[in-house]
């Protein structure tokens, strides 16, 4: 969010109110021209609770905003997160690593196994019979959990309703989110919004989904085509497709 120090002294008391309601969106006050209101406005402004000032009547100024803006980008709490999953799966193959990645960072159209099966490029029943052969989770929990996660560090903005969140993540409706809810954690998607942030929700993914099978994630393998199966399947359709020669008569 800019904010204009030039414009915005009036309405402090709104920015203010933006501020809090949604502290996960980054604040940047912009000094564009000083005139003798400017201090009184850059106070109120902090008072507002930005803590970010980029002064830009000079070519630095527009270079330290493109930077701060950049360092925005990422998002630290979603950083820490995939920081702490690279460490508990350490070792694991690149493409174990690649589907849990692909988790937290799909976009939210991505919403049951064919979809993420399709954008990790494996059929689905190839990806669900990996993890069933592992005796593992199924796909649809990590990756219906995985999407609570998320939610719950969109609910972190006291101004997000549960409808915003249920279609910012595409469900079909905030009913359709409520069941999602209720269906995992068997409580209803307002006792979810004030029991879980984003970090508490995490931890709940790592002790049910990851921790208690580390030995097997490490050796999991669910995009890759293990060696010699393909050939070994090819031998056994060509088994099956040519009929056995009979024996010249005599």
């Amino acid at each position: 969010m800019l904010v204009s120090v030039s414009c915005a002294a009036p309405l402090a008391t709104r920015v203010a109110s933006l501020v809090r309601e949604f502290p996960r969106v980054p604040a940047v006050a912009l000094l564009s021209d000083f005139e003798h209101r400017a201090p009184h406005a850059v106070l109120a402004l902090g008072q507002s609770g930005i803590r970010r000032l980029v002064d830009v009547r000079q070519p630095a100024g527009w270079r330290e905003l493109r930077g701060a803006l950049m360092a925005d980008a990422g998002d630290s709490g979603q950083r820490g997160m995939l920081g702490q999953l690279s460490m508990d799966l350490a070792g694991a193959p690149e493409d174990c690593w690649r589907f849990f990645e692909t988790l937290f960072l799909c976009p939210p159209r991505i919403g049951n196994v064919r979809t993420l099966a399709r954008h990790l490029g494996v059929l689905p029943s190839t990806l669900m019979s990996r993890f069933f052969r592992a005796r593992l989770p199924a796909p649809k929990r990590y990756l219906a959990m995985a999407r609570l996660v998320r939610a719950a560090r969109l609910f972190e903005n006291a101004g997000f309703s549960i409808a915003n969140v249920a279609y910012h993540l595409e469900f079909s409706s905030p009913q359709s989110f409520g069941r999602h809810v209720r269906s995992l954690l068997h409580i209803t998607a307002g006792d979810f919004r004030h029991r879980y942030d984003g970090m508490g929700m995490f931890e709940r993914f790592r002790q049910e989904l990851v921790l208690p099978h580390l030995s097997t994630l490490r050796e999991l393998r669910p995009l890759t085509v293990p060696p010699g199966w393909v050939e070994a399947r090819g031998g056994r359709k060509r088994s099956r497709g040519v009929a056995p020669r009979r024996p010249p008569l005599p």
